[in-house]
């Protein structure tokens, strides 16, 4: 699950080097391991915080910049159709009516997408990137590493979410990280403890039962 509310305590570094060490066995197409990370903690990771935060808040009020802040590679589709595009909805929709956000209200919607560029509150934040040479397939392996990192956690205690929503401000990202100029951002993640009590981590979203996306062949 993703955790969208967590307390400011401090993750030890050990447990995110073991955490860290756990991923890097993750497989990968002839053993390439396409992952770079980039651990932010303290001012680094504050100091990107308000250069994004104030960057979505610019974004709002002039969506002229739109064109500044685009993503590198489509994580989404360019047209949505059914059935995914209902299972955004409920989603979006699922979450906001748990936190009383309605579909008018674009102060607290935006509030509430800022949040992504707080980490959640999350004393660690986390930027993944890749070589831009990287083929197709080098996004399979990626993805399995990451789901590595959100397994590792929780067997510490931790929780996570990983956040596709950095991708569009890759701009101010990568030279914040000191990423090369190969290098393109494949997602940020948020780490740390969840915070008890928080409606927001309640919210669990509704999956398909086996039989609905499976086809079995004799």
């Amino acid at each position: 699950m993703s955790v969208r509310a967590f307390t400011q305590e401090p993750v030890p570094r050990q447990a995110l080097q073991d955490i860290l060490q756990v991923a890097s066995r993750a497989p990968s197409g002839t053993n390439t391991q396409p992952w770079k990370v980039y651990v932010l903690q303290g001012q680094s990771r504050d100091t990107l915080v308000e250069k994004v935060c104030a960057a979505h808040d610019a974004l709002r009020a002039d969506p002229a910049l739109a064109a500044r802040y685009r993503e590198e590679y489509d994580y989404y589709p360019e047209k949505w159709v059914s059935p995914y595009i209902d299972r955004r909805r409920e989603n979006g929709w699922g979450l906001y009516n748990l936190l009383g956000i309605g579909k008018g209200d674009k102060d607290k919607m935006h509030a509430q997408h800022q949040r992504n560029y707080k980490f959640f509150d999350a004393p660690v934040g986390l930027m993944f990137t890749i070589d831009r040479i990287m083929g197709r397939g080098s996004l399979l392996d990626y993805g399995m590493f990451l789901q590595n990192i959100m397994v590792a956690a929780r067997a510490r205690g931790l929780h996570t979410c990983p956040q596709a929503a950095w991708n569009g401000f890759a701009s101010i990202i990568l030279p914040h990280i000191g990423a090369g100029a190969d290098e393109m951002l494949v997602c940020g993640m948020s780490l740390g403890y969840a915070q008890a009590g928080e409606p927001v981590n309640g919210f669990h979203t509704p999956r398909l039962t086996v039989s609905e996306f499976t086809h079995w062949l004799e």
